[in-house]
């Protein structure tokens, strides 16, 4: 009997300290080191930075390896005690992402203020962001490349705002070998940036490993977008992406995508979409003319929300002036669903701002 109250007091403990990771404090790795993977983005580490990785216990090493659960009570607070040392470090690296209203997450990778994140918080190359650390300190940062198709995106610190020192950073790991079963830990700023609360960490584990995502059942909220996934090493496995249609259903972004999309992404390159996120106004016209009359304004779209009529002519979208037709195409094309835009359009000679909120093809 003793023995069993001893095992339900254990468990009792494990549950309450990986809930006490929330919002835990910052510390630095005195042993931080430099990943030696022959990549672009792996070639520009700065060994001195802070980094996450934490080495892995031989006790732990089959739960590290190939996932599955602790087979007794030491090897349970092992366990516990390896995820809080992650816990502890992951919040120097993630960041919180602000561009306009909009928030999400990012991760930076190298001491020069690489940051990964998903393409749809860093919206379109060259927009400038908010970055917060952790402490409150915040810095400018600049959205480069946006790979759509896989919902990754990079952007980077704007230089000459840390004194000339690295930015603290994680270490990058591999996610071609990831298994169902494996732990997984989860950073991020739910909800947006919170200086008491600080980043909140959830432990989890894998359930899916798929080409294009990892799936997960470490909840996912609004304002996690971008922030990043380790493995029970400490090392960057995923970045958030979404959440699906089940509440375990969290998706991330294979750090295998940003290696492969590295040279596009740091050229500031945008292509592809999410299957189902294709971004919509909702209007048609000719793209032959010299400009960009609407001829047609589908029932139900977000054009015929916005107010846009069939005779408008668009004049501007966002950031970028229309010519015609099809540069109207291409300033959709750059959006994503869900995105406020201004619109600027004549109508009987008179010039009108409209806002449009971006809808999303099935």
């Amino acid at each position: 009997m003793r023995d069993s109250n001893r095992h339900r007091q254990l468990l009792a403990t494990f549950a309450f300290g990986l809930a006490s990771v929330v919002g835990i404090g910052i510390l630095a790795s005195p042993d931080a080191r430099a990943d030696q993977a022959t990549t672009t983005l792996r070639a520009e580490r700065a060994a001195t930075a802070i980094e996450t990785f934490v080495e892995v216990p031989a006790s732990l090493k089959t739960l590290y390896d190939l996932g599955g659960v602790p087979d007794s009570l030491p090897q349970l607070m092992e366990l516990e005690q390896q995820q809080q040392k992650i816990a502890s470090r992951v919040g120097a690296c993630t960041v919180n992402v602000a561009i306009g209203a909009a928030q999400g997450c990012g991760v930076i990778v190298t001491g020069s203020g690489y940051i990964l994140t998903a393409a749809h918080v860093g919206m379109r190359p060259g927009k400038t962001a908010t970055i917060t650390f952790s402490n409150g300190r915040t810095a400018k940062a600049t959205t480069l490349g946006m790979n759509r198709s896989v919902d990754a995106g990079l952007m980077k610190i704007n230089d000459g705002q840390n004194g000339n020192q690295p930015w603290p950073f994680a270490t990058l790991g591999r996610s071609e070998n990831l298994v169902a079963g494996m732990w997984c830990i989860a950073s991020g700023h739910p909800g947006g940036f919170e200086l008491q609360r600080g980043p909140v960490t959830r432990v989890g584990r894998i359930l899916k490993v798929r080409d294009d995502s990892i799936v997960t059942d470490c909840a996912l909220i609004g304002g996690d977008s971008g922030g990043p996934l380790f493995d029970l090493s400490g090392r960057l496995i995923a970045v958030h992406s979404r959440i699906g249609n089940d509440v375990a259903d969290n998706l991330h972004i294979p750090i295998e995508h940003y290696d492969l999309s590295w040279d596009r992404l740091s050229a500031s390159e945008a292509w592809g979409f999410l299957p189902g996120f294709r971004p919509v106004l909702g209007v048609r016209g000719d793209p032959q003319a010299g400009n960009a009359r609407i001829e047609l304004v589908k029932i139900g779209s977000p054009a015929e929300s916005a107010g846009l009529k069939t005779g408008d002519v668009i004049e501007q979208f966002g950031d970028v002036m229309i010519g015609d037709f099809n540069s109207l195409t291409v300033a959709v094309a750059d959006t994503m669903p869900g995105e406020r835009v201004w619109c600027w359009i004549t109508r009987n000679g008179e010039r009108i701002r409209l806002s449009v909120e971006i809808g999303r093809a099935e």
